[in-house]
């Protein structure tokens, strides 16, 4: 018996473990890397006429980097970085979170949360398979074309993030 017990025992941890790592890496987006798509993003909501606020943060929904444009409102700062945080907390673009939080929708009781802002203008930065952060743009006028410059910045750092 004690032969079967040793023959076990040595078995047992010859066996791989399945538990977790103790620690996991991340990828973050260098200050240069956000700046970059801030500034793209500026840059095309001035283009077409509106003068906005761009935030970015990072994976953990920490502010990265805050542009904003002379004119942009004072309420634009707030706003975008809102939009950013919400975008990266919930892992989907503001957009496709305002439809599905309206009265009577599911996720409708998410609009209650501080800080969660459900208008168009807030993706997060994927790239890899990797969450990276999320970019926001707050003063155009309306959500779609917050969005539109969101994508613009977001698109001028697609080959650098794709790894």
């Amino acid at each position: 018996m004690r032969a079967i017990c040793t023959l076990l025992a040595i078995m047992i941890c010859g066996l791989p473990a399945t538990a977790q790592e103790a620690t996991f890496l991340t990828r973050q987006l260098t200050p240069e890397t956000a700046l970059k798509a801030a500034q793209r993003a500026l840059t095309n909501c001035r283009t077409s006429g509106y003068q906005v606020g761009v935030a970015i943060v990072d994976r953990g929904g920490v502010l990265q980097v805050l542009l904003r444009d002379r004119f942009a409102g004072p309420h634009t700062v707030e706003v975008a970085i809102n939009k950013a945080w919400t975008a990266v907390s919930f892992r989907q673009d503001t957009m496709t979170l305002d439809r599905s939080s309206q009265p009577g929708q599911p996720a409708a009781p998410i609009r209650h949360f501080s800080r969660v802002t459900v208008m168009g203008g807030g993706i997060p930065i994927e790239g890899g398979g990797s969450l990276l952060g999320a970019i926001a743009v707050s003063g155009a006028p309306g959500g779609e074309a917050d969005d539109a410059c969101a994508r613009a910045g977001l698109d001028a750092i697609r080959e650098d993030i794709e790894f």
